[in-house]
């Protein structure tokens, strides 16, 4: 079989197999429908046959039975018939599948035969090499044009040492930062107290009558002025 589909490179065997797929559905499909119109006589003539029987016609009744079985004799063929395609066209459609499978799969394999005729490991090797060699060039190269020339060197050892001052100057920049600033205590003020105007005591005790106070205010006057 797959010496018959691989023998010949003709458009028609390509095709064969496309060509019977489809032809088997077309033909399932005609078949099915002559099943369905099977179907539909002998359900006609069994409804004959009890409307017969119902109204004592006994001749017409086994009449309408006997065409009923010859339908029902070509449906089981017409239903085998159909089971065979189709058991058929899953076979077809099977080996068609695996058909192109192996195509694609041949296809596959010469590409990759294709790909690697143009190399081989001995090749691989030896392009790796150029490769190491190209980068170990590039890397003196660059380190060549990257060195001081004429007048341009310069110190290693005074640049550290700047380098050291500058980081010392620094942490003292830093440390001043970090210490506290002392603030003066804000002085509180002083509330004076408030004085209250003072005021001649009343002896609350011993009322006193407006003739004593008169008097008695006569005599401080009199004290005052020295009589």
């Amino acid at each position: 079989m797959w010496g018959y589909f691989f023998g010949g490179n003709s458009q028609q065997k390509k095709e064969l197999p496309k060509k019977a797929i489809v032809e088997l559905r077309e033909h399932i499909s005609t078949l099915n429908k002559k099943k369905n119109h099977l179907q539909q006589q002998m359900d006609d003539q069994d409804q004959l046959a009890r409307k017969y029987v119902s109204s004592k016609q006994t001749t017409l009744a086994k009449n309408a039975l006997k065409r009923k079985k010859g339908y029902e004799t070509n449906l089981i063929k017409v239903e085998n018939q159909i089971e065979t395609l189709e058991t058929q066209l899953v076979s077809i459609e099977g080996a068609n599948l695996n058909l192109e499978t192996m195509k694609a799969m041949k296809q596959g394999a010469k590409a990759m035969k294709q790909i690697h005729g143009e190399y081989d490991v001995d090749k691989v090797e030896d392009t790796m090499d150029e490769i190491r060699e190209q980068v170990e060039l590039a890397d003196e190269i660059s380190e060549a044009i990257s060195r001081p020339v004429g007048n341009e060197y310069v110190d290693e050892d005074e640049l550290d040492q700047e380098l050291a001052e500058l980081e010392n100057e620094n942490r003292e920049a830093e440390r001043e930062k970090v210490k506290p600033q002392k603030q003066p205590a804000a002085a509180v003020p002083v509330q004076k107290e408030e004085q209250l105007p003072s005021f001649p005591a009343v002896n609350k005790a011993t009322p006193v009558s407006q003739d004593d106070e008169d008097e008695a205010a006569l005599k401080a006057l009199q004290e005052e002025m020295g009589l």
